[in-house]
C-alpha cells in the first residue's frame, strides 16, 4: 500500500500522531490508521517535505522520483480555496489551487537548496500563464514553503537564476506560503508508471523536454538521476529483454528482420493505429496499410512523422533508408520509393516493432485524439 506509507512518511515529517478516534474516522478505517499510528511513531523526524507546482503533475512527479534522496512523491492540490477539490474542478479553473507535488525527502541525501535548484531545470519559471501546453492558472509553477529558511532559499535560488542569463525574460514563478494540500484522485499517482504509454506521449507533445533540451542542453543538475527511470526514454537494456520477446528484441534492438508471411501484422485488416512496441509512441496507420505482396506490414506513410528517423543504411552490400523510431530509437524496418500513391512510399516495417491498438481501444490507451480518423 505504497501511498498509505507515502502518508504515514508525511505525517512523521511534519511530527503528527494518530490518535483512536482519527484512526478510526480515516477513510483507510481503523485498522490501517492503527498502522499508520505506529509507524508515524517509528519513523518521527527523519525526513521532511516540499511543495513544487509546476504544470502537469503527472510530469513533475516522474521528475522528482529520479533524484536520489526522495522518499516519495504524490501528486495533488494546493493554494486555492475549494476543501478537496476533484480533478476536474481544478482543471476547469475557478478553484484558486494549481496541480502540485509533494516531495518527501531525507535530508541527510539531498537539501532542500539542491531541490530548488532541480526544480528550476524542469520547468519554464519565466511562464505564468502556465506550463507549456497546458494553459490556465492551475497550471503555473509555484514554490511553496514551510517556514523562513525555506523562503529565503526561494528568494535567494530565484534571484540567483534571474541574474544568471540563462533566460531572457523575467523569472515569474511565484513564492508562496504553504497552503492545505489535497492529495489527487489515486488514478493520478505514479500515472508515469501505470500509463506509461499515455504519459510517454503527453509528455512529448506537451513541448516540455523540448524547451528542456533548448535551455539547459546536456547541463545535469547536481542532483542528477541516479539510476531510477521517469519513464519518459528508453528502459535500460536488461530492462528491455526482460519486457520484450527475443524476436522483438532482435530486431528493436539488433536491427533483426523477422520472416515475411510469418508475423503478425503482414495481413491484418481491422483498423486502428501501430505503435512502438517499446515506448508506444504512435507510428502508422491502418489508414495508410496496403498490401504489398512483400509479406511484411507496408504503410504509404507515417501517422506522426515526427516520431519516424531516417537513417542511410549500407549493410546487406547495397544502400537503403532504414526507419527508426525518435523516442525509443527501436528499428522498425526500411523505407523504399517503390509504393502505390499518393506517396509513392513503401515503409516495410517489422511486426515484432510493433503494437497494434485497435480503434475501439484508442481512448481507454490514451490514443482518443486518432479516434477521428476511424469515424464514419
Amino acid at each position: 500500500m505504497k501511498r498509505i506509507s507515502f502518508t504515514l512518511l508525511v505525517c512523521a515529517a511534519l511530527g503528527l500522531t494518530l490518535g483512536v478516534s482519527q484512526a478510526r474516522n480515516h477513510p483507510w478505517g481503523e485498522a490501517e490508521g492503527a498502522k499508520m499510528q505506529n509507524a508515524v511513531q517509528e519513523r518521527t523526524g527523519e525526513l521532511r517535505k516540499a511543495t513544487f507546482a509546476g504544470g502537469c503533475f503527472w510530469c513533475v512527479e516522474a521528475d522528482f522520483e529520479k533524484v536520489p534522496g526522495v522518499v516519495e512523491v504524490i501528486s495533488g492540490y494546493t493554494g486555492g480555496h475549494k476543501e478537496n477539490p476533484t480533478y476536474e474542478e481544478v482543471s476547469a479553473g475557478g478553484t484558486g489551487h494549481v496541480e502540485a507535488v509533494q516531495v518527501l525527502y531525507d535530508p541527510s541525501k539531498v537539501s532542500y537548496r539542491e531541490l530548488l535548484d532541480f526544480f528550476w531545470r524542469h520547468v519554464d519559471p519565466t511562464d505564468a500563464g502556465g506550463q507549456f501546453v497546458d494553459r490556465g492558472s492551475q497550471y503555473r509553477s509555484v514554490i511553496f514553503y514551510q517556514d523562513e529558511e525555506e523562503r529565503r532559499a526561494a528568494e535567494e535560488s530565484k534571484k540567483a537564476l534571474g541574474e544568471s542569463g540563462r533566460f531572457q525574460t523575467p523569472i515569474r514563478t511565484e513564492i508562496v506560503k504553504e497552503a492545505p494540500f489535497y492529495r489527487a484522485e489515486d488514478y493520478h499517482q505514479d500515472y508515469y508508471k501505470t500509463h506509461e504509454y499515455k504519459y510517454k506521449f503527453y509528455r512529448w507533445n506537451s513541448g516540455r523536454d523540448q524547451f528542456l533540451t533548448k535551455i539547459w542542453g546536456n547541463e545535469k543538475s547536481p542532483v542528477a538521476s541516479s539510476g531510477k527511470k521517469s519513464g519518459d526514454g528508453k528502459p535500460a537494456d536488461d530492462v528491455l529483454k526482460s519486457r520484450l520477446m527475443p524476436l522483438q528484441y532482435k530486431v528493436t534492438q539488433e536491427q533483426g528482420t523477422e520472416p515475411p508471411f510469418k508475423n503478425e501484422y503482414w495481413d491484418n485488416k481491422r483498423e486502428g493505429i501501430y505503435v512502438d512496441v517499446v515506448s508506444g509512441e504512435p507510428l502508422f496507420s491502418s489508414k495508410d496499410k496496403y498490401d504489398s505482396g512483400t509479406g511484411w506490414p507496408s504503410f504509404t506513410r507515417p501517422l506522426t512523422p515526427e516520431n519516424i528517423v531516417k537513417r542511410e543504411d549500407r549493410g546487406l552490400l547495397t544502400v537503403r533508408t532504414e526507419v527508426r523510431s525518435r523516442h525509443a530509437d527501436s528499428h522498425l524496418g526500411h523505407v523504399f520509393t517503390d509504393g502505390p500513391p499518393p506517396t509513392g512510399l513503401r515503409y516495410c516495417m517489422n511486426s515484432a516493432a510493433l503494437r497494434f491498438v485497435p480503434k475501439e481501444d484508442l481512448e481507454k490507451e490514451g490514443y482518443g485524439e486518432f479516434a477521428k480518423l476511424f469515424e464514419q
